[in-house]
């Protein structure tokens, strides 16, 4: 099972001191946490893409591949890839390169993203957002996977001939999870293609998160990709801890309320209770992330943790680190205690390979 931590790179001020860092100050110091992930056994660094304020993540490649050159083993991965806005030939290309960069680690997370003003900023409608991610993801497969492309839709001129450059590492895409918090028809996407889904489960009631999960789950098996406890799942988590869980209550309390994504809502105490926002000792965490198992259906594969942003200082972030350093061994010998064998681990880059060697020497010895 892979942990990690995801951000979605938003400038916020903090409550408590009254500081608002730069945009130069977060863009650097999500690089320091990406390499603290690494340093602590961490195994996926995730960011987000948003070209709108209060958030710096416009450019994921050009922040990725900058860690790439300053790690070594983490996968990076994007929370938010937007397959409405971006042209699925620049996504094809941008990603491809990046993939190289990183000798392979790297994986994606589609998204439709939220803000509806982002979609005429790139030429888009949001009422086809749904339209726009089935059509998009179906041509980035193929320019990923086939080496010269004819192709005609609804949004974008034709290719005749095309072939992206680079080419995939190894002739092997980059694994993608299909990300979201409420639509039926990108479960049914991730299933039908036999990708991963990721649930951003941190501002949804559990009974919802399962709901859908379920969904992809039944439909990965409708369409022969394995049983459905076999499916690619992903999870999130809002974490905040101290060793004692009431001065993480306390500390966190402020950052929460002032927060324009959980501030005028439920309480922290009703949050916490209902979604995955998770405040308390390291004890306490590894007891509640222990019964995400419930909201997923079974096991899953990937377990995100968010500790930054909202005005959370930097210093208290990379203390968040360092504590998942502690926890998530732990996390890893519990879940793996009660993970059937039949259950797969998330695709990498080595695994990808292995399975279409794997493929083609099937497809040989079936020669008569």
């Amino acid at each position: 099972m892979q942990f990690g931590i995801f951000g979605v790179g938003d400038v916020a001020r903090d409550p408590v001191s009254g500081r608002t860092p730069t945009e130069h100050d977060r863009i650097k110091a999500l690089v320091d946490y990406a390499q603290l992930a690494e340093d602590v056994g961490l195994d996926v660094f995730a960011i987000g893409e948003h070209h709108n304020q209060p958030f710096i993540a416009s450019s994921p490649t050009t922040l990725l591949g900058y860690i790439a050159a300053r790690t070594e083993r983490i996968l990076l991965s994007t929370s938010t890839t937007l397959i409405t806005t971006n042209d699925p030939v620049k996504i094809a290309e941008d990603y491809a390169m990046l993939q190289h960069l990183a000798d392979g680690r790297l994986d994606l997370m589609m998204g439709r993203g939220n803000t509806g003003p982002v979609y005429p900023w790139f030429g888009q409608d949001i009422r086809n957002g749904i339209a726009l991610a089935v059509e998009n993801y179906a041509l980035l497969r193929r320019l990923w996977r086939e080496d010269v492309v004819d192709w005609e839709g609804r949004f974008r001129t034709p290719l005749q001939s095309f072939t992206s450059t680079p080419r995939p590492l190894d002739g092997v895409a980059p694994f993608v999870w299909h990300a979201s918090i409420r639509s039926p028809e990108i479960a049914e996407q991730a299933a039908y293609y036999g990708d991963g889904f990721f649930h951003n489960n941190i501002f949804w009631p559990k009974e919802h998160v399962r709901q859908l999960i379920d969904v992809y789950r039944r439909r990965f098996e409708h369409y022969g990709h394995g049983a459905a406890d076999q499916a690619i799942v992903g999870l999130a988590a809002h974490v905040f801890m101290h060793r004692n869980s009431q001065d993480a209550i306390r500390e966190f309390r402020p950052y929460f309320e002032g927060s324009s994504a959980y501030g005028n809502g439920p309480s922290l105490e009703d949050t916490m209770t209902q979604t995955a926002v998770v405040v308390g000792s390291p004890q306490e965490v590894i007891e509640r992330v222990l019964t995400y198992r419930e909201n997923a259906g079974g096991d899953y594969q990937r377990q995100l943790f968010n500790v930054d942003g909202i005005g959370v200082p930097h210093k208290r972030v990379l203390e968040q680190i360092e504590l998942l350093g502690e926890i998530v061994p732990v996390l890893r010998k519990e879940f793996a205690q009660s993970r059937p064998a039949h259950v797969p681990d998330a695709p990498t880059h080595t695994s990808l390979i292995a399975a279409e060697q794997a493929q083609v020497t099937r497809s040989e010895t079936d020669r008569p």
